[in-house]
């Protein structure tokens, strides 16, 4: 196979290997359950493929499902399910549906009878898609908030320790309405060192005292302080997580099928963070000095958004910045793709550049340092052809990078 499909081929087994439905399934399978009844409660964009994993083992014992996802994430099969209740709700910014999902997964809660056990399945977006406000706060001051959190530069952790201390029902708060109940935690996770008291802001976490960043400005600073006045009661919160599908896993498979084709790989040990320019500029010089046909990254890159910014992804911000420097190196080439099958507010997953789609895009005309310096990358990788689009995967682990050199393909 050529370079192009390699590396959509290595992408896409990467993707299969932490797919929810399957994890949760796997899971489920080879835990003890009670012979009792379910009520499984999944947030996230991977969460239609999480309850499908749970529908597979549960059958009978599913006694009723909530499903809150992205627009366009849920699963067509759940709809015709008996029982089974799918929300769409805003995402990467929360909107009115996400106030709505919120009061809709505690009004489930306190009505489920006491011989329900509950199931949680989470995944990366469930931050900005269910919420119950802390009291004080507005769904105006909540999108205000999340807007310059997106468009800060801030990692996902330091956003979503934010995120905690304006909520009702994150940084621990949910386990202490659940009433001393037994609950069982699925986590897909795409945040640094796998911590459910950061997947999905802690909805299902215990408590954690993050730290505030230092570069929030004065107002951000206000709302969180804020939280001192409300320490979550948990003495009675019984939750048992397992985290089921991680970045490594994704990359470990990646690294296999590479492997498995004859093919010279590397994976990066640590999970990359920082700037997607400077990133770039990295991997790229990775890339060409390494004596690996084929190198993988994962983790998640930031970019610092203009007043006014265009339409693209991190992935595709990274991916053009990468396209300016591998420009006429035949034997060079690297996709940058969220595991979800999204990448910011594009319905794609990311980009793939090679030598050519600096004039490719050129010719389309459209200038990359322009369309870096807007924040509008996929209008340049469009005239590019260089657009990935997936679909919704059922999964969410953050990031990949994978560039490929030399002989490989």
């Amino acid at each position: 196979m050529d370079r192009r499909q390699l590396l959509l081929s290595v992408f896409q087994h990467a993707v299969a290997a932490v797919n929810g439905q399957v994890r949760v399934r796997e899971t489920l399978a080879g835990l003890q359950l009670a012979d009792a009844s379910w009520r499984v409660f999944a947030i996230g964009k991977a969460a239609s493929a999480m309850t499908l994993g749970a529908i597979d083992v549960l059958g009978m014992r599913l006694k009723g499902a909530l499903v809150v996802t992205k627009n366009g994430h849920v699963d067509p099969e759940l709809t015709a399910t008996p029982g089974v209740r799918c929300l769409e709700a805003g995402h990467p910014v929360p909107d009115a549906r996400s106030l709505e999902a919120g009061a809709a997964l505690l009004e489930e809660i306190n009505a489920a009878p006491r011989t329900e056990h509950f199931l949680f399945l989470i995944s990366g977006g469930a931050s900005s898609l269910v919420e119950a406000l802390r009291p004080g706060l507005s769904l105006e001051v909540l999108v205000e908030f999340n807007r310059w959190a997106l468009a800060s530069g801030l990692d996902v952790g330091a956003i979503n320790a934010l995120r905690k201390r304006m909520s009702a029902i994150k940084g621990g708060r949910l386990g202490a309405r659940l009433g001393g109940r037994e609950a069982l935690a699925l986590l897909i996770s795409d945040v640094p060192d796998n911590d459910p008291a950061t997947i999905g802001s802690g909805l299902v976490g215990d408590p954690a005292s993050d730290p505030l960043p230092a570069s929030v400005p004065a107002w951000v600073r206000e709302l969180a302080a804020d939280d001192q006045r409300e320490v979550p009661d948990i003495s009675r919160a019984r939750i048992t997580r397992h985290v089921i599908a991680t970045p490594e896993d994704a990359i470990a498979a990646a690294h296999r099928f590479a492997t498995s084709k004859g093919i010279k790989a590397w994976s990066a040990p640590q999970r990359f963070d920082g700037d997607a320019v400077a990133l770039a500029s990295r991997f790229c010089h990775e890339l060409k000095l390494g004596d690996a046909q084929l190198r993988i990254w994962g983790g998640e890159s930031t970019v610092r958004l203009p007043a006014a910014p265009g339409l693209g992804g991190r992935n595709q911000h990274l991916a053009l910045a990468a396209a300016r420097l591998i420009a006429g190196h035949e034997d060079m080439a690297l996709l940058a793709a969220g595991t979800d099958g999204t990448d910011g507010p594009t319905p794609d997953a990311g980009a793939l550049v090679d030598a050519g789609t600096l004039d490719r895009g050129t010719v389309g005309g459209f200038d990359a340092d322009d369309c870096l310096a807007r924040a509008d990358s996929a209008p340049f990788l469009d005239a590019a052809g260089d657009l990935v689009y997936t679909g919704a995967t059922g999964t969410n682990v953050g990031d990949l990078v994978i560039g490929v050199q030399g002989g490989a393909g």
